[in-house]
């Protein structure tokens, strides 16, 4: 019986093979690998996946494709909505001779949860490997935007904190059934090593009520709100939100308001 894509999932499914092997390829998946895929769908990349593991977790929340999903072999079906898996237990799940074993997401994101899911798994970086999503173009951009650019935001400080990211290449429209009414793109996604330490917390309010006026000055904002917190550093507030370096911002987050 053929699924009908529902609007409230935000369901549009990947269906041009020749993108899908592209994706595949980029991930690179090893026969090893704990993998744990978000929103497989009809499972159009989840069985080129399972080609080449041993296993495969899936987090779907559409009961119909969960029951379909858990038909097929090697497949443990999480059915939950995403943003309340609790991703350390899966990290745990996935421990191999009683080490931990780091978890490689892939997935393509429901686009409108997609930022919130993102910063959910903020929480495990320190347990993944990597992370591959398709994501609406447009967040990507905003992902991966440098300084200075309209594209930078909170968005993009937030994540270029904890990871090194790299736009892969651009899937249009007509690769999914049904086609969004926006293009996509694969986003790379690797947890750094050595993040600096900070408070995530804190941190996000910093760069939350930086932007919240980005047109205005800073002065008018975060200025506002460091005179509130008695900060007695030294910070140009005459500039806007998106004329400050990520390295700025995380100082300022550890400069311990």
């Amino acid at each position: 019986m053929r699924h009908i894509p529902r609007k409230r999932f935000g369901q549009h499914f990947l269906s041009d093979k020749s993108i899908l092997g592209d994706i595949v390829d980029a991930i690179a998946p090893k026969i090893t690998d704990f993998m744990v895929e978000i929103g497989p769908g009809l499972g159009a990349m989840t069985m080129p996946l399972l080609e080449r593991l041993a296993h495969l977790t899936v987090i779907e929340l559409d009961r119909d494709l969960a029951a379909r999903l858990r038909q097929k072999e090697k497949i443990t079906v999480v059915e939950s909505d995403v943003l309340r898996v609790d991703f350390l237990a899966l990290a745990a799940a996935g421990q191999l001779g009683g080490k931990p074993h780091s978890m490689r997401v892939v997935g393509n994101l429901p686009y409108n949860i997609s930022t919130p899911i993102l910063f959910h798994l903020l929480d495990v970086a320190h347990l993944v490997q990597d992370q591959h999503f398709m994501l609406q173009k447009e967040v990507i951009d905003r992902m991966v935007a440098k300084p200075a650019t309209s594209d930078y935001g909170r968005l993009s400080v937030m994540l270029q904190w904890r990871y090194d990211m790299q736009s892969l290449f651009n899937v249009p429209p007509a690769c999914f059934d049904p086609p969004p009414r926006v293009m996509s793109a694969i986003v790379r996604m690797l947890p750094r090593a050595e993040p600096k330490e900070l408070k995530v917390a804190h941190f996000s309010e910093v760069v939350k009520v930086a932007f919240s006026q980005r047109r205005k000055l800073l002065r008018h904002t975060l200025g506002k709100w460091l005179d509130e917190k008695n900060f007695a550093g030294e910070f140009d507030v005459q500039r806007r939100a998106e004329e400050v370096s990520v390295n700025e911002y995380i100082a300022l987050a550890q400069a311990g308001l």
